[in-house]
């Protein structure tokens, strides 16, 4: 009997099946980087960082263009928005209305280190984010503090762990309900700064680095980690980045109280 050879044509169009969505991704995150302020470098490591995330994971990760405005429609598909360190005002009035009617449907928000440092005049944002940044000291060392260890991503994180980053200040919380699940010992490194008059003196006992809550109808994570560039090479900060992206987007992974 001949063999039949497969066609260049059959080829493609089998390859294209793959590559396109012949296997069911989990869900769809649409990335923001966008800045009307500080442009944090380790932007470009948190890109393919995430894209690595998303391959590992099986889910699409699609990077917004800022030419292309936020719309009702071009959200539709997508189950939760991560923005990586964003700063300023980077929204429309109708790109804002359109964010907020997707986390009314149930979809979910992803914000890392800076997104905590944008859109300080939209209130509703602000209270999607939690807590909003105040100021910095210099980068230094010190300890971090898991909360609550069953929060997804977090299940191999030992309790205290040395940590180097841009340790946030934040101002009060812009809402209630929020669950911390990491923090920073201020006792291990020196808070205090001053930028004119913005002057940082610390948090006190409970300075909180990560949190989570519901919002409107969706589901809002927060990490302030992710400002040096080698920390998207740290497979604990990935495991942190994607527990947060996966509750976000679907919900899940949180043990259930009784």
């Amino acid at each position: 009997m001949q063999r039949r050879s497969i066609t260049p044509l059959l080829c493609l169009l089998i390859c294209s099946l793959v590559s396109g969505g012949l296997y069911a991704q989990q869900f769809r995150a649409l990335l923001i980087t966008e800045t009307a302020g500080w442009h944090h470098p380790s932007i470009t490591a948190g890109i393919p960082a995430l894209q690595a995330l998303a391959q590992r994971h099986e889910f699409v990760l699609d990077r917004q263009q800022d030419a292309i405005p936020l719309s009702d429609k071009g959200l539709e598909k997508y189950d939760v928005i991560i923005m990586l360190s964003t700063t300023g005002d980077i929204f429309t009035d109708e790109e804002q209305a359109a964010f907020e009617r997707f986390i009314q449907s149930g979809k979910g928000y992803v914000g890392i280190h800076a997104a905590s440092d944008t859109e300080y005049e939209w209130p509703w944002y602000t209270r999607l984010v939690g807590r909003m940044f105040k100021i910095h000291p210099t980068n230094q060392t010190a300890m971090l503090q898991v909360t609550d260890p069953a929060f997804p991503g977090l299940e191999r994180w030992p309790r205290r762990m040395l940590w180097t980053d841009e340790w946030y200040e934040f101002q009060d919380a812009t809402t209630d309900g929020l669950n911390t699940i990491v923090t920073v010992d201020e006792s291990t490194y020196d808070p205090k700064v001053k930028w004119g008059d913005n002057e940082g003196k610390g948090m006190g006992e409970t300075h909180p680095i990560a949190w989570y809550h519901d919002f409107d109808g969706g589901r809002a994570f927060y990490t302030a980690l992710g400002h040096m560039d080698d920390t998207y090479k740290d497979d604990l900060f990935l495991q942190h980045i994607y527990g947060g992206i996966y509750w976000a987007a679907t919900g899940k992974g949180l043990k259930a109280t009784k």
